[in-house]
């Protein structure tokens, strides 16, 4: 499989300092950034989808007219850092809504991403393969975001559920999951690159967090070292770049499809 296709693209799309950056042209509306987004990229994580839940006339309307794009998508925060007490209702509500993007062929995966405080308890552990088991059959990652979920135990059972592990490119925090490149899933690895501003991640500010510029020696880290690997035991992958500031993000997925390719 190590001329497995590799997707590379951005999290997210609709960014007004795009604009500035040179990304979009001067006037561009909202309306119209997954559309240009689309001439750059062959592929884009969905982040609306963690604000508020998906549905199905939304995404209908996204995939007209674009019928190369492919998408990722976050789970909504109801089921991730702020858990509903209908969080089962919420996981149906999400199936429903991102049905159109299955049927189209078209997902790549749902992401779950968990937030820091969710360590691994038994309670944890409970919720989350309670979660998995009400998203199925969706396609799925997980990107956990605390270290004590970095186990052998977990990874088996994710290989069980063919669940993809998000690996991670963050800053080397004590507490951080750290970056890995674990094959969970032959169908498909994720990798998120979300900076190095070790900084920014302390103070907590979203702004500053992502807010971090890759040098070409970083990525060659991946583009060489790691990806190479994960791409021979998967039959796809896809690499987002997460550091949005300024249109980083574009910049260095740019350099990274060189890279690859």
């Amino acid at each position: 499989m190590d001329s497995s296709p590799v997707y590379i693209g951005a999290c997210g799309f609709s960014y007004p300092e795009w604009i500035e950056a040179g990304v979009y042209p001067a006037g561009t509306r909202s309306a119209e950034m997954l559309g240009l987004y689309s001439r750059i990229f062959p592929v884009v994580e969905l982040n609306y989808t963690w604000y508020q839940m998906i549905r199905a006339e939304t995404v209908e309307r996204m995939l007209a007219g674009r019928h190369n794009l492919l998408f990722c998508a976050k789970l909504t925060r109801t089921m991730t850092h702020e858990i509903a007490d209908d969080w089962r209702a919420q996981a149906a509500l999400y199936r429903q809504g991102i049905q159109p993007l299955l049927d189209s062929g078209r997902l790549l995966s749902v992401l779950v991403q968990l937030p820091p405080f969710f360590r691994r308890t038994p309670e944890n552990r409970t919720y989350l393969a309670h979660l998995l088991d009400c998203l199925h059959p969706l396609p799925l990652t997980v990107e956990f975001r605390h270290r004590s979920w970095a186990r052998d135990s977990v990874f088996r059972g994710l290989e069980a559920r063919r669940v993809t592990l998000a690996s991670v490119d963050a800053p080397p925090l004590p507490d951080l999951f750290p970056a890995l490149d674990v094959v969970t899933n032959p169908n498909l690895f994720y990798l998120r690159l979300h900076g190095r501003n070790l900084a920014g991640w302390r103070s907590g500010d979203k702004q500053q967090q992502f807010d971090y510029n890759y040098s070409e020696d970083e990525l060659a880290q991946w583009s060489r070292e790691r990806i190479p690997a994960m791409r021979a035991a998967c039959s796809a992958g896809v690499v987002l770049f997460n550091n949005h500031v300024a249109g980083q993000a574009v910049r260095n997925a740019q350099t990274m499809e060189r890279l690859i390719a």
